[in-house]
């Protein structure tokens, strides 16, 4: 199996397993509808919460408002710290928001053209964690001869980078004249991101040995004197839900392995969270995502006008080199509120 099929066989499920996957999660669906009286007992526990939540806040805006406030100062920023972490928690901010990030990009439809947008997104991304001050570190990469991706795979390390760019997940489409068409002709590629967060690699949640399918490969990445001569590369599948995790960028197997599981961790969590959240919308999240038409969260239009376009909250920019070289503000700043 050449490399394209490997890097195709890591993003997609068989047809048939695709399709039975999507009819047990639409049967859960149906079978959750069922009973409000739970969903409604869950709202209302969550209504209370929110309301003991402002309760709380109102009574350390009084504190903080006392003309005495500040005679205690470690007391002060103590009650400062607590007030920001509830107003937080009120607003929606999730557990995990300031912490770290892991992003992958895959290619979907477009051959070589999807493969170089999915190297425009890469280099969109580091361009904006470095404005960030930011660190990107390579967990792994399927590179082809023209240097775009197959796919690669990022872990971002800062304050706040999978708060900001978690809603970035999804399928991202571009629209431009083929610069590997001979006959220079109009040409839709199309790519997905994914964020996670960065979940530590020992966790008290560990996900169990026989949920997973392990499997070991030359390693192609940095490890100095065993790549190549040992079995460094760790590929891990979730059994249940065909999520996988690639981990070469470590010395050793026992290393990328971790690294692999904590990943694979992050990625079990968005996914439940998405559910979570469309399930609210009263939705079902399939466990895959057809990377093609119709799926696009943003659309990058050079030709034959110049327009990037979020589909979900209709931000529109025409300055297409301004937002492939980073900058994203405008994009990121109306996703807080989906």
């Amino acid at each position: 199996m050449d490399d394209k099929k490997k890097g195709l066989g890591e993003t997609q499920f068989p047809r048939k397993e695709r399709a039975r996957n999507e009819r047990t999660n639409i049967m859960k669906g149906l079978g959750e509808t069922q009973f409000p009286r739970k969903e409604r007992a869950r709202n209302e526990r969550e209504n209370i919460k929110k309301d003991e939540l402002n309760r709380a806040i109102a009574e350390l805006e009084e504190t903080m408002a006392g003309a005495h406030f500040w005679d205690d100062k470690d007391e002060a920023q103590r009650v400062i710290k607590k007030h920001r972490e509830l107003k937080e928690e009120v607003a929606g901010v999730g557990k995990y928001d300031k912490g770290s990030a892991v992003m992958t990009i895959f290619s979907g439809a477009g051959g070589d053209d999807s493969e170089d947008f999915s190297r425009m997104l890469y280099e969109m991304y580091a361009k904006y964690a470095a404005e960030r001050r930011w660190s990107m570190t390579l967990i792994h990469k399927n590179e082809n001869d023209h240097g775009g991706f197959r796919n690669i795979t990022l872990q971002i390390d800062g304050t706040g980078a999978y708060g900001e760019l978690k809603n970035e997940s999804g399928v991202h489409r571009l629209v431009r004249i083929s610069p590997f068409n001979a006959k220079k002709l109009r040409h839709t590629s199309f790519s997905m991101v994914e964020v996670i967060p960065l979940f530590a690699e020992t966790r008290e949640e560990e996900i169990p040995e026989s949920d997973m399918r392990i499997e070991f490969a030359k390693s192609s990445g940095p490890g100095g004197q065993n790549v190549n001569k040992r079995e460094t590369a760790v590929r891990i599948v979730h059994i249940s839900t065909n999520l996988s995790v690639h981990v070469d960028s470590e010395r050793t197997q026992e290393r990328n392995k971790a690294k692999a599981v904590a990943i694979l961790s992050g990625k079990l969590f968005k996914l439940r969270e998405d559910e979570r959240m469309e399930k609210e919308k009263g939705m079902y999240v399939s466990k895959t995502t057809d990377i093609e038409w119709g799926n696009q969260i943003r659309s990058y239009v050079l030709h034959p006008y110049k327009m990037v376009k979020d589909h979900r909250t209709g931000v529109e920019v025409r300055d297409v080199d301004a937002v492939l070289g980073g900058d994203l503000e405008k994009f990121i700043e109306a996703e807080k509120n989906l």
